[in-house]
Order: C-alpha cells, then sequence, then structure tokens
C-alpha cells in the first residue's frame, strides 16, 4: 500500500490544520476534512497516538470512545515509522523533503549510522555532538509551529520533551510535559483553556506503541493501552466541553506482528557487500552497498518471495517519500537498494554492542495493517 500523498495522508492533515491557524502549506488540504470547520474553531487539538492503525482500531476497539468519533481513515507516510511520520507532523513535510527516512540513518558528516530522534550513533551509541555533527545540520525542516500566527502548545512525554529531536522541532511552541495518562488529559485541558485566543495544540502518547514493540500489538498489554487512551479520550472531550476546540486524533502508523521464524539475519554473502550497517526499520531497510547490480541479484535470490529488492532511487522518482523540493541528502538518506519485506517478514543485522532482541511488534512496512491510520473528530 502506497501513501496516498495527493490528499489522504498525514501530510495533508497537517496542511489543513495549518491553513485552519493562519499558516501556509506546501501539500495540498486533506480531501476529506473540511476547511472551514477547523478555521472556525477557537482552539484545534491534535493528539498523535502512536502506533495506533485504523484496522486495529476496527478489530479491537470498536465501539468505544476513539472509534464513536472515527470519521474516516488517512495514510501514513514512507517508510510508515516513528522517525519519518512524527516529522511530518512536525514539519508539514514529506520524507522527501524532511529527509529523515527511518529510525536509523547514515549520516556522512558524522561517518556513521545513527537514531535520529536519540541522536546517537549505532552500536556505540555515542552522541553524535561527539562525531561532530549539530542538531541544526540534521534537522533542516522548519517546525510547523514556527510558520503559525497562534499560540501553539505542544504536550509531550516528560522521558522526551527536552531531547534535541522535539526541542528542535518545537520550535515556535511551547512545551508541556506530563508522566501520566490523567496528566495527559489535564495537561492538554490546560493548554486549551490557558487563554481566550486562538491556538494549536499538539499532544503525542507514546506507550501503546512502546508497550506493542515488546509484547505485541494486539497483545493483552498493549490492548490494555489501547484502553487506557481511549478512555482518556473520552474524558479530556468532556472536560473541553464548551471550549470550541476540535478535537482531532490519529496516528503516526499502524503496526504489525511479526513471528521470531519470520525475522531474518542478514546473512555473510550480503553483509560483506555493504558499505555501513543497514539503515531504515526491520521493515523497509536501506542499503549502501558496494555493487548495486551484484546486491539485488543476491539478495533477490537470497529472499524470493518474501521482499522486494530494488534500487531507491526508483522509490523516490516514483514518489513512495512524497513530493516537494527534495532534501539535498536524500540519496544518502535512502541508501543505493532497498528492501521491501512482504507478509510478516522483517530483516536484520547487528553490531557490536547492540543487544541481540527483536521486538514482537514493528511497523515501517507497506501493509495496511502499517500504512492505515484513523481520522477521528470531535468538536467540543
Amino acid at each position: 500500500m502506497r501513501p496516498d500523498y495527493a490528499g489522504g495522508s498525514l501530510v495533508n492533515l497537517m496542511a489543513s490544520i495549518a491553513l485552519s491557524r493562519g499558516g501556509e502549506t506546501l501539500h495540498a488540504p486533506l480531501k476529506n476534512l473540511r476547511g472551514d470547520k477547523l478555521a472556525a474553531a477557537r482552539n484545534v487539538v491534535l493528539l498523535i497516538i502512536d502506533g495506533l492503525g485504523d484496522r486495529l482500531l476496527a478489530r479491537r476497539a470498536a465501539g468505544g470512545e476513539l472509534a464513536r468519533r472515527r470519521r474516516g481513515s488517512l495514510t501514513s507516510v514512507f517508510p510508515s515509522t516513528t522517525a519519518s511520520a512524527i516529522t511530518t507532523s512536525y514539519t508539514g513535510r514529506t520524507p522527501l523533503e524532511h529527509g529523515l527516512t527511518g529510525w536509523f540513518t547514515y549520516f556522512s558528516a558524522a561517518g556513521c549510522v545513527a537514531a535520529a530522534l536519540p541522536f546517537r550513533s549505532r552500536g556505540e551509541n555515542l552522541p553524535l555532538e561527539k562525531k561532530g555533527l549539530s542538531v541544526d545540520k540534521v534537522f533542516t525542516a522548519a517546525s510547523i509551529f514556527e510558520s503559525l500566527p497562534v499560540r501553539s502548545i505542544v504536550v509531550t512525554h516528560r522521558d522526551i520533551i527536552d531531547s534535541q529531536y522535539n526541542v528542535r522541532h518545537c520550535r515556535g511552541a511551547e512545551r508541556r510535559p506530563y508522566t501520566t495518562v490523567d496528566e495527559l488529559v489535564a495537561g492538554v485541558e490546560a493548554a486549551v483553556k490557558a487563554s481566550n485566543e486562538r491556538k494549536f495544540v499538539y499532544a503525542y502518547w507514546p506507550d501503546y506503541d512502546a508497550t506493542s514493540h515488546v509484547h505485541g500489538c494486539e497483545g493483552a498489554e498493549a490492548m490494555g493501552k489501547v484502553a487506557e487512551i481511549d478512555a482518556a479520550f473520552g474524558r479530556l472531550l468532556s472536560r473541553l466541553s464548551g471550549t470550541d476546540s476540535l478535537v482531532i486524533a490519529t496516528a503516526d502508523h499502524g503496526f504489525l506482528d511479526c513471528p521470531p521464524e519470520d525475522c531474518l539475519e542478514l546473512p555473510p554473502a550480503l553483509a560483506s557487500q555493504l558499505r555501513f550497517p543497514l539503515c531504515g526499520e526491520r521493515r523497509v531497510v536501506f542499503c549502501h552497498v558496494r555493487s548495486e547490480k551484484e546486491f539485488v541479484s543476491t539478495a533477490s535470490e537470497w529472499l524470493g518471495e518474501r521482499a522486494e529488492v530494488r534500487p531507491s532511487r526508483e522509490l523516490v522518482a516514483e514518489g513512495w517519500f512524497g513530493g516537494g523540493a527534495p532534501h539535498p541528502l536524500i540519496a544518502e538518506r535512502t541508501g543505493d537498494v532497498a528492501i521491501l519485506m512482504k507478509d510478516g517478514y522483517t530483516i536484520k543485522d547487528w553490531l557490536p554492542g547492540e543487544p541481540r532482541y527483536l521486538h514482537i511488534g514493528n511497523h515501517g512496512g507497506t501493509s495496511e495493517d502499517e500504512m492505515t491510520i484513523p481520522l477521528i473528530m470531535e468538536k467540543t
């Protein structure tokens, strides 16, 4: 499944929100969301529930506070993962434009593969500043809040609110921390009621995603988190009654559980052809290789029907990463060859110092479970 950047993706939702708050946008607004309805509201509240796919919501949470207010579905971006999609929500730009193409990315200026959000190198786990790389060199896209002529407030988890990633991408907004889901509700309420001026309140909840990685996206632990945020959403709407707020809830991506027997390890015959460790996600990896032709041939033969192996430039040309002005390092960020895993398969390599542990729940791929996210709305 490909992202619908023409009017049905997270990029377009952010365009609609930006326009409703008096800002400008590089992309078309969402097709099935009335712009006048957003513009008329004094407050627009966006709650991003990390990992809550639209198909899971329909399967496992039908009839709840969230599902009863579902107005349709959107697609995520490509890859369907936090690093790419949350950056889109913070900037209003496609992955092609902002250049964050997965959890792990090769940064030539630092000479290493690194996890962009924690801003640390892969394997060594060193801060990228120690490798001479500054935040502004990596995160080049302006935040959406910087361009809005209204008050913007970000309510996010205390553990990440002061991360370099969040500080950079929340420029132009006030940042307010929370720890528990009750504090999240209270924090959003306080932000909305802070003044009578027009506002944009952005809130982020990571707990379902974190639990799904460890226990599986439909396990008892993960579904307990869905129930927790579902009830919290109902409380939030009650507490915002009469505030002239349009409350929107969605996700950055969905999830897929991957059985251990389908979790593949990169064989030596392919690992020896890499110039750098694998980048991207376990569901979609980007490979920097010595010989594109040889690597594509060897990888295709080994993987067979379990994956599609393609030159990364083809995905860029076909619009998988979206439109707009390409990030100047998009070729570096997508590598030479992309491996798109099918069904429930994943692929991984290992570096010294990395714990040999595999997540049960995964995302980043092109399945409908991973790619579709809900559009949930209620006027208060």
